[in-house]
């Protein structure tokens, strides 16, 4: 092993030439069949004679994929080496008699030098739970219960909800998706294209307008950004919404609750329980902030790589909930694949840093949750699940999937429990 700069290690391997000639006999056995020899029935040729026919390398390529994989897991082990990226190999000899000799050059994981991580100093966070708050809360179930009323006898305002019809064009020409009949469309949205709800403002029932708007510049439709377009629209209908009168009556129509006084009580509850789960990540982000802000650890570009990839990963699960695939998400907002993983860079970093320095905290106070934890864990995976706990404790990958979250858990906490709280 010789270890090169940047977290890089260069392992030169040799295998034995019987091992090597072995797993060459082994390659012809598999790929016997697929030679045609003169002479021979197909799969009848001896390993010589194929060698003589198509020359001596023909095995060497599907031996050396066959044989390097484990052999090299082996060495790495061996060394207690931690890759953290895939190995350039480099064939130094493979020869049929001698033996096999490569290099595989492999990023490592970066030793850390913990900065302070007792005693440092963080700012308490508390979120609390005002009346207004509350008051703005029963404000959005009241307009999720309101009730819509037709008028009649009055232009559109800011606040209506309008049935329209509307033809857009650009130079007398329409465009594709500029066209809809009998679309809801609420005033004061900012849903359109801006500018047009405010010239639907003013507008009576049954009256045709041309309504003139610019597409903004950086609107996802290339052939359309930028552009002036002329909407020929018409009004059919005007509705306001009629909001419901907070008060028991009200409590009882929307919650299990039969006075106001208890919803809100449910909903200051509720509240708390929000700031305190958003005031303990915040305190958790910190915490991490704080401690990795004292290290300097030179990060294997390899581990950003795998971080990045796993983002946009997560990117393309999000987008099929959506129904849309990553390149058609790249096409609509007119990035690339490389601009996109360059937006996760930074990210990426940040991320991979937190977890190299948590890791040597973990290791510096040897951190591991008790069996009777785990079991608990598992226990609530197993109800979130619909799964058996049986099943998921079978499961190795599962279980070491729990520790080593519970591990990081515990390393946050360690630092915010010696932390001077201000």
């Amino acid at each position: 092993v010789e270890k090169l700069e940047n977290n890089t290690a260069k392992l030169t391997i040799e295998v034995p030439a019987e091992e090597l000639d072995k797993a060459i006999q082994k390659a012809y056995q598999k790929n016997k069949n697929k030679f045609n020899v003169p002479g021979f029935r197909k799969g009848k040729a001896p390993m010589a004679i194929v060698e003589r026919t198509y020359g001596s390398s023909i095995f060497y390529e599907d031996t050396f994929n066959e044989l390097v994989p484990e052999v090299l897991e082996e060495a790495v082990k061996e060394n207690n080496l931690e890759i953290v990226s895939r190995p350039e190999i480099d064939i130094t000899q493979i020869e049929k008699g001698k033996d096999l000799i490569f290099t595989a050059v492999m990023q490592t994981k970066p030793e850390v030098e913990l900065g302070k991580y007792k005693g440092i100093e963080l700012k308490k966070i508390e979120y609390t739970v005002s009346d207004k708050d509350i008051e703005h809360e029963l404000g959005h179930m009241a307009e999720h219960n309101a009730r819509l009323v037709n008028v009649e006898d009055r232009p559109v305002e800011k606040g209506d909800i309008t049935i329209i019809d509307f033809a857009g064009s650009i130079d007398g020409v329409a465009f594709n998706g500029g066209t809809a009949e009998n679309q809801e469309l609420e005033i004061g949205s900012n849903k359109f294209i801006p500018g047009f709800e405010d010239q639907v403002i003013g507008m009576k029932i049954d009256e045709e307008k041309d309504i003139k708007v610019t597409f903004p510049e950086d609107y996802f439709s290339k052939d359309l950004a930028g552009k002036e377009a002329t909407f020929k629209v018409k009004l059919h209908e005007i509705k306001k919404k009629e909001l419901p009168k907070i008060d028991d009556d009200f409590a009882k129509d929307v919650s299990e609750f039969d006075t106001l006084a208890d919803l809100k009580a449910d909903i200051k509850s509720k509240m708390e329980k929000e700031n305190e789960e958003r005031a303990k990540y915040e305190s958790e982000e910190a915490a991490i902030e704080a401690v990795c802000k004292d290290v300097e650890v030179e990060i294997p570009s390899g581990m950003i790589e795998t971080e990045i990839d796993n983002m946009v990963k997560d990117v393309e699960n999000k987008l099929s909930y959506q129904g849309l695939t990553l390149d058609q998400y790249l096409k609509l907002t007119n990035k690339t694949n490389e601009s996109l993983r360059k937006e996760f860079d930074e990210q990426a970093n940040k991320a991979v840093k937190s977890r190299l320095v948590l890791e040597a905290i973990i290791k510096a106070e040897d951190i591991k949750p008790e069996d009777k934890e785990v079991e608990e864990k598992v226990k609530e995976m197993a109800k979130n699940y619909g799964r058996s706990e049986e099943e998921l404790l079978k499961n190795e990958g599962f279980k070491s999937y729990i520790v080593d979250n519970m591990k990081y858990e515990k390393a946050i906490a360690f630092i915010l429990d010696n932390a001077k709280m201000k």
